[in-house]
């Protein structure tokens, strides 16, 4: 029996490697086929989401603060009313200047009778050209006084006006800086801040070289009126709504040689809250996001499963099935792709077929024995979407 187990064990060691690799023969391999299929071209960037209206509230007068009237963290609706300060002080200012003018109102109605009665005598033996004259000068002078008056009851009634803060812009409202009871001034600071809520702004770097990339891939399929933004949360997530550029500086910063681009896109509450919730919509001013510049029009792309992708030092090479069933190395240049399929710019043709499954047994110049890969859930080879499902893509 001993000898027999060490029979068996030489006869083990002693198999051929390849044999013991392969199994007796080529290794299965499961390909899928290169093929031209719509891809929405896509580039990302990482970007800050920015409140398109952004208002301190400060005070215009000095007085003490009497009433508030918001719910910190909670929308406002523009003209709603905030602070109240007192009243007391500007109401009775603006008392005695409606004095004042009622004054130079009497004033000025007794010298133009005085001024018409001169006049009369001017052309009579009584009249005087001296005392024609004094009465014209005074009533030019209560004409004036009343003028002054008026501006000063108006400049008090304006600052009446300001003891009452109501919300310049509809926004969700900060805390307030400013406690009932103490004294507020145009020196105190923001009493809070509103940041408007909806549309936002996205602003997100791009350098110098890929906006000359994308001015040139455009020029000829609309500008930027050909793009969408989309932006990526980040959870992962895609944001439901899709916005559009509607701006881009006018200078590259020498710092890190980029443009700025601005989008503007929707941010709706989120369905099922209301705006006095604490997160009521998913864009917060300071956020940061990333923003994916689609194409509007899909184009064809020749597109191959990511899963076939391999990267060495020289970059990305994929396995194609040559003549006689061999293995060949193909090097190969990306482009945009979709997290499912991979958009080869150059290095393949329409029709190669390219192996997606077992990789790990395969070499260059090895014979393999090829088989369609295994569909996906979609019905598609692993890991490519069908030529008829809505394109979508991001940077790869």
């Amino acid at each position: 029996m001993r000898r027999l187990l060490v029979l068996v064990a030489l006869a083990l060691f002693a198999a051929p490697p390849a044999r013991a690799q392969f199994g007796g023969g080529p290794p299965a391999v499961g390909t899928a086929v290169a093929h031209k299929q719509p891809v929405v071209e896509t580039s990302s960037f990482i970007g800050r989401v920015q409140a398109i209206d952004k208002v301190d509230l400060v005070s215009r007068v000095t007085a003490f603060l009497d009433e508030i009237h918001f719910t910190e963290g909670a929308e406002v609706q523009k003209g709603q009313l905030l602070y109240v300060l007192e009243r007391g002080p500007f109401e009775a200012d603006v008392a005695v200047k409606q004095a004042a003018v009622a004054q130079n109102q009497a004033l000025l109605r007794n010298a133009s009778l005085t001024l018409a009665r001169a006049q009369a005598l001017l052309n009579t033996p009584a009249g005087q050209r001296a005392t024609y004259d004094e009465a014209q000068a005074q009533q030019a002078s209560y004409a004036a006084q009343l003028l002054s008056a008026q501006a000063q009851l108006r400049a008090s009634q304006i600052n009446l006006a300001y003891t009452e803060i109501r919300a310049p812009v509809a926004g969700r409202i900060t805390r307030t800086n400013v406690t009932v009871g103490n004294v507020v001034s145009p020196s105190s600071g923001p009493l809070a801040t509103i940041y408007s809520q909806d549309p936002m702004y996205v602003l997100f770097p791009v350098s110098a070289r890929a906006a000359l990339d994308l001015r040139n891939h455009f020029t000829g399929k609309g500008g930027i009126s050909a793009l969408v933004v989309k932006l990526r949360l980040a959870d992962g997530s895609i944001f439901g709504r899709t916005g559009t550029l509607d701006y881009i500086e006018p200078t590259v910063a020498t710092s890190t040689d980029t443009i700025i681009f601005r989008a503007r896109i929707p941010n709706p509450l989120v369905p099922g809250r209301s705006a006095s919730d604490p997160t009521p919509r998913e864009l917060v001013d300071g956020q940061f996001v990333t923003a994916l510049l689609e194409g509007v029009e899909p184009v064809l792309a020749l597109g191959i499963p990511r899963s076939a992708i391999l990267t060495d030092q020289q970059g990305n090479y994929v396995y194609v099935i040559g003549p006689g069933n061999h293995a060949e190395r193909r090097r190969i240049q990306l482009g945009q792709s979709t997290p499912a399929t991979a958009i080869v710019l150059s290095g393949l043709a329409e029709g190669d077929q390219v192996i997606v499954d077992g990789l790990q047994r395969v070499r260059p110049g090895i014979p393999v024995n090829p088989a369609p890969a295994a569909p996906g859930p979609s019905g598609a080879p692993v890991g490519i979407a069908p030529p008829a499902a809505a394109p979508g893509s991001a940077k790869g």
